[in-house]
């Protein structure tokens, strides 16, 4: 019996070759010395499959040789492109940036340091497949039993992003636990139109782009994550704060319909 996700890629790759199936968005700053393992693992898995791919890097701005890295890698990792801003702007503006400016079908953005790696995408077929317009990854177990974080952060860390959800639910994302995780997948219809709206620049981006879906009516699919914390990982106790303040931002937004959804 041929699977539902089978039939699924199949519809898609039959269509024009020229459009890719899938973009990867790796948003990076001052990543020099993980980018290059996290995109030889991309490339590891994406020549595997069988539909057309491509992979941005969308350098924040960098003070290191982030961009040199990439730029290396260009002739040996096909599809790669690198979107390269002289100036720091933020998680959000970049991830923005690379989604509009990408031309898949599909777009998944992913963290440079490869905490969740791109074979996860596996488990988000079925759900696109079934008409969700969003699919996320969780390392909570809360939002899916199998969520796992393989490799743990701080104690005070999760304190404090525990603390932080249970705003983020009240204000901005109901019935979600884990709204951070850098692994999300967008048809390309949802990318353009949560994108375009988002006005978030930095860590709140994530929050904001899940209540503009919610708000616009998509369907949001949960997929499990086995998460590995990276000690080098740049986000900083004050990201939690500033992220919170974002949050309060993105709900007098919501109230005052910035984002244009009524």
């Amino acid at each position: 019996m041929i699977s539902r996700e089978k039939n699924f890629l199949d519809d898609f790759i039959t269509m024009s070759s020229s459009t890719p199936h899938l973009s990867v968005i790796i948003p990076a700053y001052n990543e020099e010395k993980r980018i290059g393992k996290t995109l030889l693992s991309v490339k590891d898995y994406l020549k595997r499959q069988i539909y057309e791919y491509e992979i941005l890097v969308v350098n924040d701005g960098s003070k290191d040789k982030t961009a040199e890295v990439v730029n290396s890698f260009q002739k040996t990792i096909p599809g790669l492109r690198l979107i390269d801003n002289p100036e720091n702007h933020g998680k959000g503006w970049v991830v923005r940036q690379g989604m509009l400016q990408s031309q898949g079908r599909f777009k998944v953005f992913m963290d440079a340091d490869n905490s969740t790696t791109i074979d996860l995408i596996e488990k988000a077929w079925p759900l696109l497949g079934q008409g969700y317009n969003l699919v996320i990854a969780t390392r909570d177990s809360r939002d899916h039993k199998e969520a796992e974080q393989v490799v743990k952060q701080p104690f005070f860390k999760r304190l404090l992003g525990d603390i932080g959800n249970r705003f983020i639910q009240v204000l901005a994302v109901h019935r979600i636990w884990d709204t951070q995780c850098g692994f999300k997948v967008f048809s390309a219809k949802a990318a353009k139109e949560i994108c375009s709206r988002c006005l978030m620049d930095r860590w709140g981006f994530d929050i904001e782009a899940l209540a503009i879906a919610k708000r616009i009516g998509f369907r949001i699919g949960l997929i499990p994550a086995q998460w590995i914390n990276d000690p080098e990982s740049k986000v900083k106790i004050s990201g939690y704060f500033s992220t919170l303040v974002e949050l309060f931002e993105i709900k007098m937004n919501l109230i005052r319909d910035r984002y244009k959804l009524r």
